[in-house]
């Protein structure tokens, strides 16, 4: 099984990640931060990922440093997670409708970190959440992971719809990226030999 584990400590925040991506979807997640718990809650589930996430952050503060420091961490994870990415699919895509939202994913585990974020969220927050903080994990993410992703909004007006899609398009697109090629499992999937 393809596993990771990643400790990530500085100033202002303490995680802890434990990623397999040969999971059934089981979580564990206390990031300090509600809105975010729910949101990894759901990436584990629909990525049928194994995931736990433990973070101690500066949350007096606001949500930033935890919120980007979990991208970089759990980013960094699958990146541990895939070493030489010998084997994968590499590419996955994923249109989800949440309710009126309706919210495109597409990832290329190139070994290029790269966020193309179009998502257009009408509200500065759900909850306590500031929903700019929706890209800023996005692209932490995408930068650690290696992973070009693109995010776009084709439908929605409910902040926290289009925010839950985009987390469940995401899951659903590195779910079919990191899975197995069983014809080319030994191969990497790109003719330069490396990712």
């Amino acid at each position: 099984m393809r596993k990771a584990e990643v400790c990530r400590k500085t100033g202002e925040t303490d995680i802890r990640i434990s990623l397999a991506l040969e999971g059934d979807g089981t979580s564990t997640i206390d990031t300090g931060v509600g809105f975010l718990d729910h949101m990894l809650t759901l990436f584990a589930r629909h990525g049928r990922f194994d995931l736990e996430v433990s973070c101690k952050g500066d949350t007096f503060v606001d949500d930033h440093h935890s919120t980007e420091d979990i991208g970089i961490a759990l980013g960094k994870a699958f990146d541990q997670a895939l070493a030489d990415r010998r084997g994968v699919v590499r590419y996955g895509s994923t249109i989800l409708p949440m309710d009126e939202s309706l919210i495109l994913s597409a990832v290329d585990l190139s070994g290029r970190g790269l966020l193309v974020y179009d998502l257009s969220i009408p509200a500065e927050k759900v909850g306590t959440f500031d929903t700019e903080l929706t890209e800023e994990f996005f692209r932490a993410f995408a930068h650690n992971a290696g992973a070009t992703l693109h995010l776009k909004q084709l439908a929605g007006s409910n902040s926290h719809h289009i925010i839950e899609g985009a987390f469940k398009s995401v899951a659903r697109s590195m779910k079919a990226a990191v899975a197995v090629d069983p014809d080319f499992a030994e191969e990497i999937p790109s003719t330069k030999g490396v990712l």
